[in-house]
């Protein structure tokens, strides 16, 4: 008996007490929370006067000027140029109806980027930033003398209601995504404002997020808040900071902007050189022709060009001749938007891959840009064309290592395959005999057989319809020939053009099968994957029209906004590029790798434009001479 309650001592000493064990789990947690503190507190805090994504700012702290500008370019004179279409709203950030243009321009952000230089951004409304290597939260000092329009300073608690009325009344899709990954903006007093940035998030990008963030008046807003809200039209747009102001507007005709001659930040090093004219005008026009018109009548004075017809039929009037207009065609570095015909995969019948391919090889490139653009594009194969970010050839070094982490999410092949090309088509007729009897053994392989009236039903007996929504004539122009191969393979497909406003509003709902579409690239993408081609918001988000939402696709986008070197930044774009041609969702068309600018001979330009902007905004100046002798000769109204 003494044996067996010694025994039973023994095995009670050694037995853990649950108070004892919660309470060194909670000193456990206590001490790694205080290490992490101290780790965070002894981290590096970077101050400087602009952020690089990767790699050094080109400009050091105090530099002059950027070297592109020319910093004696004279002010004054008028910039006028074309809009087609209508507008109902000076609000650019309304959820409804279709802003005026440039009305966004207005208003400012803390940092601007630089025309010479990918990812890198200087100080604008904030002078300096200070953040850790972690990039867990920025801080950014702004300039005390930045001013609104009407006089009142720019402050952090503007710079905060900004963020937030963003979030509260700002696109859906913007607010859901930025919510998650910027929980907190706090003043941490007048003219320093802390942005904090969630753990579960890629920050890489973050700083220049906020950084671009444009910053409202909150007096101006909270003074009728009934009336004056971020996602309603208005055609009050409200007092920005930025060098221009609303001069005037007339509904659907055109718009007016004055330089504000109180503009605080005329002598900033980011603005010297620029912001030359002293007034910008937009006149509108109901269709591309009419454009035309205005532009060789002279009732607008620079026109930039997106029509291959026009230029190279358009301009053979007289004062091309005589040297009056001048054609000019301007180098642009940036990665070509990646353009094409867009198919909603929220559509049951674009579920099936072999359909999306079929509807690919029904567009004839060749013949297209013969026989419809006088032979000036190139065929778009890759979304980050004639760049580093292109995929080619097979997978190989950190590429392949990429795709091969995705597993079981992509198809096997991907790893031993050359990237989707667009296919090549014989350009003396506008349906290619070989691509359309390939398209259609695809839709017989997906089930869409074709029935005695030539339609393609499936075994429900539901005919495989197409809408191809356009606002555009000259759109409509190069999509008809397209229309006529589908309806040759048995598709039901039709072409339909609708007036600007029930497009926009259609685009924004979703409610249409195809359109044609430009996704915006660059050489240092981040999180504007995530809206482009992110499952996040994909039912309903306005940047991704495909509503494609892809696990694989997730990841890749993680994996380069996570990115630490622009090497693995490009790997993965590399990776992503791939797996995206792949999803065969769009369509690819053309590209170009100039800038198409035709101009009455009144401007001036700077000697050497940068690589990343034409400049014609706010680099160029006009020649009040030269715009005298065009008045005078009549050539001008």
């Amino acid at each position: 008996m003494n044996t067996a309650r010694a025994a039973a001592r023994v095995r009670a000493k050694d037995r853990v007490n649950p108070l004892q064990a919660a309470a060194a789990l909670a000193l456990a947690l206590i001490l790694a929370l205080a290490a992490a503190t101290l780790a965070r507190a002894q981290e590096t805090i970077v101050k400087a006067h602009g952020f690089a994504e990767f790699g050094t700012l080109k400009y050091p702290q105090g530099f002059a000027r950027f070297d592109y500008v020319n910093p004696d370019a004279p002010k004054g004179g008028e910039l006028a140029i074309s809009a087609v279409g209508t507008f109902d709203s000076m609000n650019p950030f309304t959820r409804k109806g279709r802003a005026g243009a440039l009305s966004s321009d207005q208003f400012e952000s803390l940092l601007v980027e630089s025309y010479d230089e990918p990812g890198a951004y200087y100080g604008l409304i904030a002078e300096s930033l200070e953040y850790p290597e972690s990039q867990d939260w920025v801080v950014f000092n702004l300039r005390p003398e930045a001013r609104f329009s009407d006089g009142t300073p720019v402050t952090a608690d503007d710079v905060v209601f900004s963020h937030n009325i963003l979030l509260d009344q700002g696109l859906k899709s913007y607010a859901e995504a930025v919510r998650k990954r910027i929980p907190k903006a706090e003043a941490l007093g007048p003219h320093r404002v802390k942005f904090h940035f969630s753990p579960d998030f890629p920050r890489r990008s973050m700083i220049t997020q906020v950084g671009g963030t444009p910053v409202f008046s909150k007096a101006w807003f909270e003074a009728d808040p009934d009336n004056r809200r971020l996602d309603e039209p208005r055609l009050d747009p409200g007092i920005g900071s930025g060098p221009y102001v609303l001069e005037s507007v007339d509904v659907n005709q055109r718009i007016a902007y004055r330089r504000n001659p109180d503009y605080w930040g005329a002598e900033l090093n980011v603005n010297v050189g620029r912001h030359n004219y002293d007034r910008i005008r937009v006149e509108y026009f109901g269709d591309a022709i009419a454009a035309m018109e205005g532009f060789k009548a002279g009732v607008y004075t620079l026109r930039a060009e997106n029509n291959s017809k026009s230029w190279a039929t358009a301009y053979d009037f007289a004062a091309v001749d005589n040297g009056q207009v001048i054609k000019a065609e301007i180098p642009d570095g940036n990665v070509p938007a990646a353009s094409g015909f867009v198919m909603n995969l929220l559509k049951p019948a674009f579920q099936d891959i072999r359909v999306r391919e079929a509807l690919q090889l029904g567009f004839n490139f060749e013949w297209t840009n013969e026989s419809l653009q006088y032979g000036l594009f190139r065929h778009r194969s890759s979304f980050w064309q004639d760049s580093p970010l292109a995929a080619q050839g097979l997978p190989e070094g950190r590429e392949k290592e990429v795709l091969a982490a995705l597993g079981d999410q992509i198809d096997p092949s991907l790893l031993t395959s050359e990237p989707v090309m667009a296919h090549s088509s014989k350009a003396d007729r506008p349906g290619d005999r070989k691509n359309l009897r390939r398209s259609m053994k695809l839709l017989d392989e997906a089930g869409w057989m074709v029935g005695g009236d030539g339609l393609r039903r499936n075994a429900k007996g539901e005919v495989l319809k197409l809408e191809f929504l356009v606002d555009s004539p000259i759109i409509g122009r190069i999509v008809q020939p397209y229309i006529t191969n589908l309806r040759s393979m048995g598709v039901d497909a039709v072409l339909n053009r609708v007036d600007y406003a029930q497009y926009t509003s259609r685009r924004r709902e979703k409610e249409f099968d195809m359109i044609s579409h430009a996704y915006p690239m660059s050489l240092e993408p981040s999180t504007g994957l995530y809206q482009y081609f992110g499952s996040e918001a994909h039912e309903y988000s306005v940047f991704n029209p495909a509503g494609l939402a892809d696990p694989a696709i997730d990841t890749l986008i993680g994996n380069i906004v996570n990115a630490k070197t622009q090497e693995e930044l490009r790997a993965n774009a590399r990776a992503l590029d791939r797996v995206l041609r792949a999803k065969r969702f769009v369509v690819p068309t053309w590209y170009l790798d100039v800038n198409w600018i035709a101009y009455w001979d009144m401007y001036g330009r700077p000697e050497n434009l940068p690589p990343y902007n034409s400049g014609f905004l706010d680099l160029w100046w006009a020649d009040a001479e030269r715009a005298a002798a065009l008045k005078a000769a009549g050539a001008l109204r």
